[in-house]
């Protein structure tokens, strides 16, 4: 099979499209011909070595596609998936843990679904299994037309809260589009200035941004960040619980939030569509921290 295959780390030229010998599936797994791959940032730092990673290695997390071979209670060879690769997502084939897969509904494309697995479920639990957030509440997500903070958004909208999203003046319709009640343009306001009384605030952009939200929480609130570690002790002074989110891939709220975008309740911005052979200009797109939300590669017919 092709697979784009990363030797070493560095710049976007690293990543090179090879033929490689095909996964195959472990007991509980399935193996999927993959449709579409997402680019989510973690694949640019392990590129450009922020990260440790094994190599050779073939990156990518988010895939929907087709099983070829189950080994894997509940899934059947012709299925339409998507979930969370353990091989790599950037290649024809994957495995898939069914632990990480659930199945497409017939509303959602192949692009529309690998959009949503980490994206999704790190905003779900962001705001909901860590935030506790419920309705009537205020919350601020911070990155609002990002990946995973359009989906914020949305989720937040939906559970009945007030919503105020932050970013650069060009996203402003975009995330007011999506629902959000304000929007607070970081580069012409200062954050803390502009908003209180936040119940749940959600960083997907990390550094300065982490800081600036601390200012808008009321006490007992909850800073959930997912770009960095929260300042768990200066939060703790202020009397707000922060904490850094590691998403825990959950069948359920997969198929939650696939059946919410099936449906047209949730709207996922696709930035653009790349050829896996041209994944170091996805790589590029990514980096430029410029998009708005996800990156997808093409694969397979």
């Amino acid at each position: 099979m092709r697979a784009v295959v990363m030797h070493e780390t560095g710049g976007p030229e690293v990543l090179r499209l090879e033929e490689v010998a095909r996964p195959e599936p472990g007991e509980g797994e399935v193996l999927i011909a993959v449709r579409a791959a997402a680019v989510n940032p973690i694949d640019w730092k392990y590129r450009r070595g922020f990260m440790p990673k094994q190599l050779p290695a073939v990156l990518g997390n988010d895939v929907s596609g087709v099983v070829a071979v189950s080994r894997a209670d509940g899934f059947a060879k012709g299925d339409e998936v998507f979930g969370i690769a353990a091989s790599g997502g950037y290649a024809e084939f994957a495995t898939v843990p069914a632990r990480m897969l659930a199945k497409k509904h017939a509303g959602l494309s192949h692009v529309q679904a690998a959009a949503i697995p980490v994206a999704g479920m790190t905003a779900w639990q962001a705001l909901f299994d860590r935030g506790g957030l419920e309705s009537g509440q205020t919350a601020l997500i911070a990155g609002a037309a990002g990946g995973v903070g359009h989906l914020a958004v949305q989720f937040a909208k939906r559970a009945g809260a007030r919503v105020i999203g932050t970013g650069s003046a060009r996203n402003r319709d975009f995330v007011l589009g999506l629902g959000a009640d304000e929007y607070v343009d970081y580069t012409q306001q200062d954050v803390a200035e502009a908003v209180s009384g936040v119940d749940v605030a959600f960083d997907t952009v990390g550094g300065e941004t982490t800081q600036s939200l601390l200012g808008t929480m009321r006490e007992g609130g909850v800073l959930v960040g997912i770009a960095g570690a929260p300042p768990e002790d200066e939060a703790r002074e202020r009397g707000v619980r922060a904490e850094l989110l590691i998403m825990s891939p959950s069948t359920e709220q997969l198929a939650q939030i696939g059946a919410l975008v099936a449906g047209g309740d949730v709207h996922v911005e696709i930035a653009e569509t790349v050829p896996l052979e041209e994944v170091g200009r996805a790589h590029t797109l990514s980096e430029s921290g410029r998009t708005r939300g996800k990156i997808i590669l093409t694969v397979g017919t």
